[in-house]
């Protein structure tokens, strides 16, 4: 089980600024169960963990002595250097199921790909329900099903654990070998040395008028 330490927060507002000074993030845990309850975490010691866990694995929060299984539901991220600055855990119940977008990997070797068709991945994450303790961390999409140019993988095609099911639409595309499309090649433009076409012009001029004298 990954694990994070954190500790109760009064800081808000301004006052934050000054906690990420100290090298802490501002965040929350919340939950169906749960009162809502600021924290604060070490802010590279969070990047670690939602590394390893991304969205999708149970992470525990340590409190108070007291731990509490969660999921990193939503992130904030300074917009210029995309560094975390906010968070927030959703406090899991055990038992009920949740929905989450879970990353996709695609593996395998695809005959058409091979040939020369571009992979198209229309999708990089899809949603599933599951119990918590049973979110993979990610799913495999097997590309080796792409074997002629058109050919394309469904959601409903991609092989689940058990106990998760598909929250999204079956149907929606997730990856298709589209025909690659060939590069137009720009013409060379041709100089033409007009000081020679001027002298042909003359040479021939020249020999109609000897002709004509002959």
């Amino acid at each position: 089980m990954i694990e994070i330490q954190a500790i109760k927060r009064t800081e808000t507002g301004k006052a934050l600024s000054a906690l990420r000074a100290t090298g802490k993030m501002p965040a929350v845990v919340y939950g169906p169960k749960a009162e809502p309850m600021s924290i604060s975490v070490n802010q590279r010691e969070f990047q670690k963990v939602f590394k390893s866990a991304g969205e999708s694995t149970v992470v525990t929060v340590q409190v108070d002595g007291a731990r509490v299984p969660v999921l990193i539901h939503d992130i904030d991220r300074d917009p210029v250097t995309g560094i975390p600055r906010h968070a927030d855990f959703y406090a899991i119940v055990k038992g009920q199921k949740v929905e989450v977008n879970i990353p996709l990997s695609f593996d395998g070797e695809s005959a058409a790909v091979k040939a020369g068709a571009n992979l198209v991945k229309t999708m990089h994450e899809i949603a599933v329900e599951a119990d918590p303790m049973n979110l993979p961390h990610e799913l495999s999409v097997d590309i080796s099903k792409l074997a002629s140019v058109g050919d394309q993988i469904l959601a409903r095609d991609i092989v689940l654990p058990q106990g998760v099911t598909l929250a999204a639409d079956p149907e929606e595309i997730i990856a298709i070998a589209a025909l690659a499309q060939e590069e137009e090649v720009e013409a060379t433009p041709v100089t033409v040395d007009m000081s020679q076409i001027g002298d042909a012009v003359e040479r021939g001029k020249k020999e109609e008028e000897e002709a004509q004298g002959a």
